[in-house]
């Protein structure tokens, strides 16, 4: 067993190994889309697939680290969510609360594949937000990274009514702030844990993925409470509770916990480009599915050839070098 441990160990930090973790990530991640769009389509309100999501999260890794890990590490993880209530706060509400809200809004306007490609754009944020945090990025990644904006915009366009503009924008722009609050979120965990290291402060709770995953929803509860009090929100059905169920399941526990694995083990700034890109593959896997599962029509020519260039942008990114 130690050898088969120490096998994995030798490749974590590897592009093969993140590139492989963060498209199966990208493939639960797809739930999100496919199911929220379920739920809008059948009348579900969009602040309930995000709130929902909010409490089985927390009672599932609640559960989870009692059972697995004793109940003292749970009040140990508790603990440095009260001790450092601030962090998380700020943290979760950019990094889960916003992000999710925006998303689930956005399915309301837009088909699930829809959503999933203009939801790359994160990549083109992910940039930005590495730089604000002063990333070096080879300008390789960031032609690479235009290519992959360039497929997204005609996917948009294929989608475009000139006579309806209002549900493409609807669409289109929650997702635009979202694709800035995720890698803004996960990057301040990742800067915290840098921080605590050079400063020689305990650490060890920001290795544990799970653990990371939980305090960011956590931490994105109060934005909850005052969303519940500014919206129109009906009582959700039962076919809701349980469609939230599993995608917080899917996406929320497995994708998530798989994500923030891979960008956990990137150790260079064109690894953590490389684990953001990965969601790339969300778009296949959200038209493939809408296909099969909500009887979606089959993107136009332009839709096709953004599809296409989507997918080279995100070949040529994963081949870089820095």
């Amino acid at each position: 067993m130690n050898k088969i441990k120490d096998i994995i160990d030798s490749y974590t930090h590897t592009t093969v190994f993140l590139l492989i973790v963060g498209l199966l990530a990208a493939i639960f991640f797809t739930a999100t889309f496919l199911i929220n769009r379920a739920i809008s389509l059948d009348g579900g309100h969009w602040y309930f697939s995000g709130s929902l999501r909010l409490v089985y999260l927390i009672l599932f890794f609640s559960i989870g680290f009692i059972i697995f890990r004793g109940i003292s590490y749970f009040k140990a993880v508790l603990k440095e969510y009260i001790d450092n209530f601030r962090f998380w706060t700020i943290a979760g509400t950019i990094g889960f609360g916003c992000f999710y809200s925006l998303l689930c809004y956005a399915a309301d306007f837009s088909p699930a594949w829809v959503v999933a490609t203009t939801w790359q754009i994160t990549l083109i944020s992910s940039l930005f937000v590495l730089s604000f945090f002063g990333k070096k990025l080879s300008k390789k990644i960031w032609i690479f990274t235009l290519i992959i904006f360039v497929g997204i915009t005609l996917v948009n366009i294929s989608h475009f009514d000139i006579n309806n503009i209002e549900p493409l924008l609807l669409g289109f722009l929650p997702v635009l702030v979202a694709s800035f609050c995720y890698p803004f979120g996960n990057q301040l965990v990742w800067e915290e844990k840098k921080k605590r290291i050079d400063k020689n402060k305990d650490y060890k709770v920001l290795n544990n993925t799970f653990v990371k995953v939980f305090l960011l929803t956590l931490g994105s509860f109060p934005l909850w409470i005052v969303l519940y009090f500014t919206t129109d929100a009906t009582v959700p059905s039962t076919s809701q509770y349980i469609n939230v169920a599993i995608v917080t399941l899917l996406s929320g526990v497995i994708a998530t916990s798989l994500f923030l694995y891979a960008r956990n083990h990137a150790d260079t700034s064109s690894k953590l480009m490389l684990v953001d890109a990965t969601q790339s593959g969300e778009v296949f896997f959200a038209l493939v599915g809408e296909l099969l599962f909500l009887n979606a029509a089959l993107p136009n020519a332009t839709g096709f050839v953004g599809l296409i260039v989507t997918v080279t942008g995100l070949i040529l990114l994963t081949k870089s070098k820095e």
